[in-house]
């Protein structure tokens, strides 16, 4: 991956692994994916039996060719004939149902494979913080979960196998022919020497070239899905032609990347074509002479040139082979610095018995990694059970961060986060995200059903719990959507408005039924009366659980049963809202700002 992605990696919070040497690391990349192999070890036992057993009757047919020629034919014995005919036609029939074997049971193995070490790599991105996703390029990860781990299958099911079969096949198959004839074999052996140093010279260029393609293919990834994503906004500034020309850009750099490798595949193949035929060209005649004075058998030169043709194949697929290995190991590569990077948060193991969403910051600082300027310093705050707490701040003055660190999607690098007395990070993320649930102001909305993004946190969740839910969050839009809770609402629920995302999202966190619930400007998106409405129905919710909520308006504020004020990333008043609007002028400011809205008429909401 490009050295800047890299280094934005390192500093997203995640440790990974140095990377060895670019060769090593290939090599090592690729070999330390025999964990997902072995469940299948007995099925690939009889792959590997069968495929050899195939190359093994392939060079044993010539030689029956060869025992004809100059033993019934040679002596006009027509009744040797048959069981010689009989022998080649079995031997024929049984490589045919090898390789059926073969492909059927190598297909279920290397899909499996496939799918453990996806399964994998999902789970380990779930299991990495923020910090890491916010540093990470979408379409790269999703390149790396698609793209890459097809190059890895193709070379386990295929190249792999194919690899040592021809390496058996050409050693054998050499071997015979300097056994037969040893002018000839030898010819044969030193045709070697140029295809092995070309490859190795071939390969150095290849792997570079393909490395630079999957990364350029990740970022086209990302640049389609980002367009994807904001097509309303390019539509609607009519940047239509020019983020085409950005993806023209980046397409045509991947065209001419690619074009390189096709140039490099070209040469490689073509003189892997040529050094065969003219070396068949050659045996061909020497071995015509040699038959002429009587040193050789027409038999023997017959086999002889037979097992040379089994030879041509095998040279000229050493190449796709080697390219297909090439890419393989450049995926596993990129796989790998993905399942390298180790989570910097992690889960302990204490659970909170009865928990009663007692939340305290104590003395917390968040700085975010390869910046020096701290976001919050020295925060204190105590939220009691039951108690909600709005928090109120100049735009970037850190309310998100804050909220965040409730839930652990970031931690702290100062002081601590308590839940009930327990300090969060030695909690499990299971349990301490079954306690917190949080809406954000922009809500993720997943291309499912409705009644699938309500559940997603809490799966058990009861028809009559879910239609409070919908209530609380004057989210009844969702029955008059065509199929009702079974409608799938789109990529990001970019069929729905922006209230009704909000709206939506905020159902999800109510039905989840947290002992703290982080409400990060839920309601920004709503009109007056159905905020209303919805701070009427979440006074109710809020009775049950702690609450902290992120606040811009005055409507907000009245949820909260105190007011923190977020001043250059630390707390510098907490109190009921009448006593900050008497006593504290920076608040006064604040709210008066945020709502541009006279203060007598705040007041006057109030």
């Amino acid at each position: 991956m490009p050295p800047d992605t890299v280094a934005s990696a390192r500093e997203s919070g995640t440790t990974r692994s140095p990377l060895p040497h670019p060769r090593r690391a290939r090599i090592s990349s690729l070999w330390r994916l025999r964990p997902y192999l072995r469940p299948y070890t007995t099925r690939l036992i009889v792959i590997w039996l069968a495929a050899l057993a195939g190359v093994g009757i392939g060079i044993v047919i010539p030689l029956i060719g060869r025992e004809v020629i100059d033993g019934p034919v040679a002596s006009g014995d027509t009744g040797a004939l048959l069981p010689l005919f009989l022998l080649a036609l079995a031997l024929g029939a049984g490589e045919a149902l090898l390789v059926l074997l073969r492909r059927w049971m190598l297909g279920e193995a290397v899909l499996g494979v496939e799918t453990s070490i996806r399964d994998d790599l999902y789970a380990h991105l779930q299991r990495l913080p923020m910090g890491f996703h916010g540093s990470w390029q979408s379409g790269q990860l999703l390149s790396r979960a698609t793209t890459d781990l097809s190059a890895i299958r193709r070379f386990l099911g295929f190249g792999m196998l194919f690899l040592v079969l021809i390496s058996v096949q050409i050693v054998t198959v050499t071997g015979l022919l300097l056994n037969m004839y040893w002018p000839l074999g030898l010819l044969v052996a030193a045709s070697a020497l140029p295809i092995a140093l070309i490859s190795l010279r071939f390969e150095r260029g290849y792997v570079d070239a393909s490395r630079r393609v999957q990364d350029q293919q990740g970022d086209l990834a990302t640049l389609v899905e980002e367009s994807a994503a904001g097509i309303r906004t390019i539509k609607a500034f009519g940047r239509g032609p020019y983020v085409g020309g950005v993806f023209g850009d980046a397409a045509l750099k991947i065209y001419r990347t690619a074009m390189e490798k096709v140039g490099l595949s070209s040469r490689f193949f073509t003189f892997l074509e040529v050094v065969p035929n003219v070396t068949l060209a050659v045996v061909l005649l020497t071995g015509a002479l040699a038959v002429g004075t009587g040193a050789l058998t027409l038999g023997t030169m017959v086999a002889f040139t037979t097992l040379m043709l089994q030879l041509v194949w095998p040279i000229s697929a050493l190449g796709f082979i080697l390219v297909m290995g090439q890419e393989a190991m450049t995926a596993a590569d990129r796989v790998m610095e993905v399942l390298d990077t180790e989570p910097a948060i992690v889960g302990g193991t204490d659970a909170v018995e009865r928990p009663r969403g007692h939340l305290r910051f104590e003395g917390v600082g968040f700085t975010f990694p390869g910046t020096d300027r701290p976001v919050l310093r020295d925060v204190w705050l105590d939220v009691r059970p039951g108690e909600t707490v709005a928090v109120v701040g100049a735009t970037g003055s850190g309310k998100t961060t804050l909220t965040s660190l409730v839930p652990r999607l970031y931690d702290v690098t100062e002081g601590r986060v308590t839940l009930d007395g327990h300090d969060v990070r030695d909690l499990s993320l299971t349990a301490l995200r079954t306690m917190v649930a949080t809406a954000f102001e922009e809500p993720t909305l997943f291309s499912m059903s409705v009644r699938e993004n309500l559940t997603l946190g809490r799966h058990d969740a009861t028809e009559e719990e879910m239609a409070a839910a919908v209530e609380i969050a004057q989210a009844g839009f969702v029955h008059d959507l065509p199929w009702g809770l079974e409608t799938r609402i789109g990529e990001q629920g970019m069929s729905l408005s922006g209230g009704q995302r909000q709206r939506l999202a905020l159902a999800r966190a109510v039905l989840a039924r947290p002992k703290v619930l982080v409400l990060d400007d839920t309601l920004s998106a709503l009109d007056v009366e159905t905020e209303a409405l919805v701070e009427e129905a979440l006074r109710r919710v809020l009775r049950d659980a702690t609450g902290i909520v992120v606040a811009h308006r005055a409507s907000t504020v009245l949820l909260a049963d105190r007011v923190a004020l977020l001043l250059d990333g630390t707390i510098t008043h907490v109190g009921p809202h009448h006593e900050l609007m008497a006593t504290v002028p920076e608040y006064r400011e604040l709210l008066s700002a945020a709502l541009d809205e006279p203060l007598d008429e705040q007041e006057a909401l109030l």
